[in-house]
């Protein structure tokens, strides 16, 4: 089992930026990827960006050149840097842990972005 837990999300104005942050209780060195995910009020929880133990990144096409993911093996954590936030990037962002037998989630931290 493995707790996930994220941090930073906050209120902010649209074209600033913030940082999320997600620890994890156990290595996250054993997952194949780590993610960012993201529901609106009313919408369906969607991909944000994933990354894998290699460093390769994903991004949905909404936040590419705005959003940046990294993780830290050595500190169990993984990070999203957001920037030029829009109020469509308002929402809960959850932090993911998978491998083909394992998936897990965190509670989630709110992003509030106004106009």
């Amino acid at each position: 089992q493995v707790q996930l837990v994220e941090s930073g999300g906050g209120l902010v104005q649209a074209g600033g930026s913030l940082r999320l942050s997600c620890v994890a209780s156990r290595s996250i060195f054993r997952f194949n990827s780590m993610g960012w995910y993201r529901q609106a009020p009313g919408k369906q929880r969607e991909l944000v960006a994933t990354i894998t133990s290699g460093g390769r990144t994903n991004y949905a096409d909404s936040v590419k050149g705005r959003f940046t993911i990294s993780r830290d093996n050595a500190e169990n954590m993984v990070y999203l840097q957001m920037n030029r936030l829009d109020p469509e990037d308002t929402a809960v962002y959850y932090c993911n842990a998978y491998t083909s037998a394992m998936n897990y989630w965190g509670k989630g931290t709110l992003v509030t972005v106004s106009s």
